[in-house]
């Protein structure tokens, strides 16, 4: 058995021209609740919920630890007193955002690739934080099928570098987790590799560090 573990985010697609951090964002999730469900509340109390969401995002704020999506609207929607579902204002507040998904164009080809040399796939991802596991899951449809196993931060409980869904990948293949491959672009992937004493490729679409390949057709040569 061959197991390679992919990153998604920056590796197999990206939300174009969203930033490191999506802070500057939030103001659009929150006035899309206020336009939806035509619940006008103050700018102070858009304010609050804003720097309360900072406070949860992880590129701002470090954690490894994953919360809910749900844990995290019902803290930063409490002063608003709201009485509409909390998903329902989930929904809203992601849709404002006016996300659009990308998968990079080789992708799916590579994937392709890979099963027909019989790799078993999974992929360990980073939520964007606050959001649900589905309403991902829903913008990479196209690329859940050439998943063996599907563990996000929300599956895990934790973050990455935290190597909990590593262990949770090769527990679930009986695989040795310093066999694994984990494939990723980030920083925090490697230093997740390491943390699971398991080999890395280093991917980086636009800008290159040494030791990373430019694309993943060059990930196909590698892995021979």
């Amino acid at each position: 058995m061959k197991v390679v573990v992919f990153d998604l985010g920056g590796t197999l697609m990206q939300y174009v021209g969203m930033p490191y951090s999506w802070e500057d964002f939030y103001y659009k999730g929150f006035e899309e609740i206020i336009r939806e469900f035509r619940y006008p509340v103050s700018q102070e109390v858009v304010e609050k919920s804003v720097q309360m969401l900072k406070e949860f995002n992880p590129r701002i704020n470090y954690r490894e630890i994953e919360y809910s999506a749900e844990y995290i609207f019902t803290k930063i929607l409490e002063h608003w007193h709201i009485d509409i579902p909390m998903q329902s204002c989930i929904e809203a507040f992601w849709s404002g955002l006016r996300l659009n998904a990308e998968i990079y164009p080789e992708t799916i080809n590579v994937l392709q690739k890979l099963k027909e040399k019989d790799y078993t796939i999974a992929a360990l991802t980073d939520l964007p934080s606050a959001m649900p596991d589905e309403i991902f899951r829903r913008d990479i449809a196209e690329l859940l099928s050439y998943f063996d196993y599907y563990v996000s931060s929300s599956v895990a409980g934790y973050r990455k570098p935290n190597y909990k869904g590593l262990q949770m990948i090769a527990k679930r293949f009986s695989f040795p987790i310093a066999k694994l491959i984990f494939i990723g672009d980030e920083e925090k992937d490697r230093r997740t590799a390491i943390n699971a004493n398991c080999k890395f490729i280093w991917v980086q679409h636009t800008k290159k560090n040494k030791g990373s390949i430019d694309n993943l057709y060059e990930l196909l040569q590698v892995l021979e």
